[in-house]
């Protein structure tokens, strides 16, 4: 799997990125199918004055997972973004499980 980091409007530091990284392989422990997460982080300070955080993961079968979220520091954001991200896994294996169901099982209350 690939993990790339990029930055926008300034540098991230290395060990930042290293970090970041890091952070961003452990979502593999939610869903193993991931063939690629480009984190990009977003150093232009609008009015807010937060920095803001993308997270795009690509599942195989060409799925994609994408989460954006805005906080005072890089690492508070990659946070939210990431909860986003695990909370779209979840939903998005929970319809996988239910479409492997054999919909047989579910009729057998209703027969009288």
């Amino acid at each position: 799997m690939q993990v790339t980091v990029s930055a926008r409007h300034g540098h991230l530091d290395e060990a930042t990125q290293s970090s970041l990284q890091e952070k961003a392989e452990t979502l593999l422990r939610y869903f193993d199918r991931l063939t690629s997460i480009a984190l990009t982080v977003d150093l232009h300070r609008d009015h807010s004055h937060k920095l803001k955080v993308e997270i795009l993961a690509k599942a195989e079968h060409k799925h994609e997972f994408v989460a954006e979220e805005e906080a005072e520091d890089v690492v508070a954001a990659f946070n939210l973004a990431s909860d986003k991200i695990k909370q779209q896994i979840k939903h998005y294996k929970e319809r996988l499980q239910d479409h492997r169901r054999d919909p047989s099982h579910n009729d057998l209350g209703r027969q009288k």
